[in-house]
């Protein structure tokens, strides 16, 4: 991984700045900073306070207001503020302006995403695949971000004639940025060799936004032991586990989740870990019913779907937590008559919408796993009847 003087350090104390305008509202606002906190959590900072300002536009030199920027360096004095955590991307220059102002560490959604994704890396393909979405969001930012880089090399051809030092650093990134793709492409080559390998299996993925308990059910479903845990990104690399339900086998992926503001150059890098979606026959979105903004996460992972080309696949979509949604919705002294009705009408509305490819689950209390299963299994079987004919007769 890179040295870079942005990530986030154990129990660093932290402010959020969001921002109120014309394409987000209050309420989104809010909502964004408490994924916000969630991510810098994750991270291992600690979140003190959050500052909001109402602008039509983003101030081009430091995003958000001078008098602003003023409030929350009285803040940062008073209490000690070691990071700064902007809820949209900054550009370099922005980066620069603020920091030379607060004289804080001030970091933007798409650093600290980078940095949870570098402290959760495992296998060298996520290594690698961190480390290029790094130096590709640092690229453009170089003036802003970095006083210089390291030199990599002495010598003949290593700085052109009168090149300055700003353009030496560029020129250091782009060939590392090179060399980093070249190494993914023969990783990449060797993934799809493995999936190749993998037999006349139907492909069923996982999919959904992150901490929505794909792995749990993952887990559940393949009685293995996926590591799963409640915070954001637990897992990077997609694990691949070979499932039989009634003499019926197929192959069951686990996935990175998705979340609003992905940074793009984030979702090339993982382009390789993403192709588990789009080589799969069958996807199961995984929603967690009971977050106040589920909808909009299921929107989120249905535009990443398409992005990747991979929406027109059989598609269920497992609404789990219903537990957590009925402590949520239901007081104390509520009729089971009405509880159920409310039940029935959140099931009917999504049947609808989803021409009955929907699931209600509690994974955690294992809940409906059952129906689930047969879920499953009916689309597993009926894509064996269509894809393998001559192979169906072993599996129903």
């Amino acid at each position: 991984m890179i040295d870079k003087k942005n990530s986030i350090q154990k129990a660093e104390r932290a402010v959020l700045v969001g921002l109120v305008n014309k394409t987000q509202t209050e309420e989104q606002s809010r909502e964004y900073l408490d994924e916000l906190a969630f991510l810098a959590e994750t991270a291992g900072a600690i979140t003190l306070k959050r500052f909001t300002q109402k602008l039509l536009h983003p101030d081009s030199k430091t995003f958000i207001g001078k008098g602003k920027l003023e409030e929350i360096k009285e803040y940062i004095i008073q209490k000690e503020v070691q990071v700064v955590i902007f809820d949209d991307e900054l550009s370099g220059s922005q980066i620069s302006n603020i920091e030379k102002i607060l004289d804080t560490k001030t970091i933007d959604r798409s650093d600290l995403i980078l940095d949870i994704f570098a402290s959760r890396a495992k296998t060298a393909q996520a290594k690698l695949q961190v480390e290029l979405a790094q130096y590709q969001y640092l690229l453009p930012r170089l003036r802003g971000m970095w006083k210089h880089l390291e030199r990599l090399g002495g010598g003949i051809g290593t700085r052109g004639p009168g090149e300055t030092e700003i353009e030496t650093d560029r020129r250091i990134v782009k060939d590392k940025i090179s060399l980093l793709r070249r190494r993914l492409q023969e990783i990449d080559k060797q993934a799809f060799t493995q999936r190749k390998d993998r037999g006349e299996f139907i492909r069923v993925a996982l999919v959904g936004y992150t901490n929505v308990g794909k792995s749990t059910i993952m887990n559940l479903l393949s009685k293995s032991e996926v590591f799963a845990e409640n915070k954001l990104f637990a897992t990077l690399d997609t694990t691949t586990r070979k499932v039989v339900f009634d003499a019926t086998p197929f192959l069951l992926s686990d996935t990175v989740g998705f979340i609003r503001k992905l940074p793009h150059h984030l979702v090339e890098s993982f382009k390789s870990t993403l192709d588990e979606v789009r080589e799969a026959d069958i996807l199961l979105h995984v929603v967690d019913v009971a977050h106040v903004g589920y909808e909009e996460q299921l929107g989120v992972v249905n535009k990443t779907l398409q992005e990747l080309n991979a929406f027109d696949k059989p598609i269920l979509v497992i609404f789990n937590k219903i537990d957590r949604y009925e402590a949520n919705t239901f007081d104390p002294w509520l009729e089971e008559g009405v509880k159920q009705e409310i039940m029935s009408e959140l099931r009917e509305r999504w049947e609808r919408e989803t021409n009955g490819n929907c699931v209600f689950v509690s994974a955690t209390e294992r809940r409906n796993i059952d129906e689930l299963r047969r879920t499953i299994l009916d689309k597993v079987k009926e894509l064996y009847r269509i894809r393998y004919p001559y192979k169906s007769e072993h599996y129903y």
